[in-house]
This record gives structure tokens, sequence and C-alpha cells, in this order.
């Protein structure tokens, strides 16, 4: 159960966005229910998110792991609930998407590049962060600069929607019933 009433003011800007979240994701996010109690924090939150999403350097299925990584890292149930959702939309294959949790268990469904990525996005996760020159050196053999900045500001947003989302309580909200596979919260 979340830590906060998932019940905020019925303010215009609330109610637009409701109409928005239903429009793009079917449902009303959880988190954009927090987020409502702060009108500044949440129109901060909503503008950063519609420019992450325009990031395209990056490869998406690669981002979306390294994003599912920092999900599982710090155990984001709600986190991971969406992004199953979102790498089903991405039509990523959902049998390798459940695997990122136990990523190093399963090596052999991950190509080199991809468990680089994934090792990278826990490693700089971890608190304090464990980036090492060698990990880097790795990944900018497969990597450009843009890339791998975009990589390492991925995991950042990544490491603000799990860690509030973990403060406040929130678990997956439904979203992986709708797709092929269920979520390991």
């Amino acid at each position: 159960m979340a830590r906060i009433e998932l019940q905020p003011p019925r303010t215009l800007l609330y109610r637009a966005g409701e109409w928005y979240s239903r429009r793009k994701y079917g449902a009303v996010l959880d988190p954009g229910k927090i987020y409502a109690y702060n009108n500044k924090v949440l129109l901060a939150l909503v503008g950063l998110e519609r420019r992450v999403e325009r990031w395209n350097k990056l490869d998406p299925a690669l981002k979306h792991l390294a994003v599912m990584a920092c999900s599982a890292q710090i155990g984001c149930s709600w986190c991971i609930d969406f992004g199953y959702w979102e790498a089903d939309r991405l039509g990523l294959p959902m049998e390798k998407v459940r695997l990122v949790p136990t990523w190093r268990e399963h090596r052999e469904a991950f190509s080199e590049l991809e468990q680089l990525v994934l090792e990278y996005s826990e490693a700089a996760t971890a608190t304090p962060p464990r980036v090492s020159d060698e990990l880097t050196n790795a990944l900018l053999k497969y990597l450009s600069m843009a890339e791998l900045v975009e990589l390492t500001t991925m995991v950042a947003v990544e490491n603000l929607r799990s860690r509030v989302n973990s403060a406040f309580g929130l678990k997956g909200q439904g979203f992986s019933d709708q797709c092929q596979i269920r979520s390991v919260s």
C-alpha cells in the first residue's frame, strides 16, 4: 500500500493529467497521483519525462534494459511492472526482459554489449557508484560518447523514478498483466 493517499486534490492540472495518462497509458499512473500533491514538482517532472522521451542516441532496447536493471536493483516493483508493459510496447522479447533481474545467471540470453549495459547500469545505481574505468572503456568499444552519456543519464533518471516510487511504497499497478508475462515483484 502506498505511504501517501492516492487521492490528490482534483485541481484542473490533475484532471488534465488524468486525461492524458488514461489516453497514453490506459490508466492514471500512481506516481502521477503522488506528484499531483505538489504542482511545481509535477510540472517539472512531466517536463523532464517529455524531454527524456526525445533522447534518441542510444538504441531503445539497450536503454530499456538499463532502466529495468536499475528498477530491479533498487527493488521498485511499480517500475518493474510498468517496465514490462513498456518492453511489450517496444516489441522487445519478453523472455529476455523477464531475465533482467537475474541476468548474471542467464548470460547466454544477452549479447556482450547487453551484458555490459546491464553491468554498467547496476554499477551506476550502486551507492556509492561502482563504475570503473575498465567497464567504461569496454562500453566505449561498442558505444559512442553520445550514447554513453545518454545511457548514464538514463540510469540517473531511472534512479530518480525508482527511488521515489519505492520511498512512497508504490507497488505494481497491473501493467504487466497486459503483457505476455507477469511481474516478479
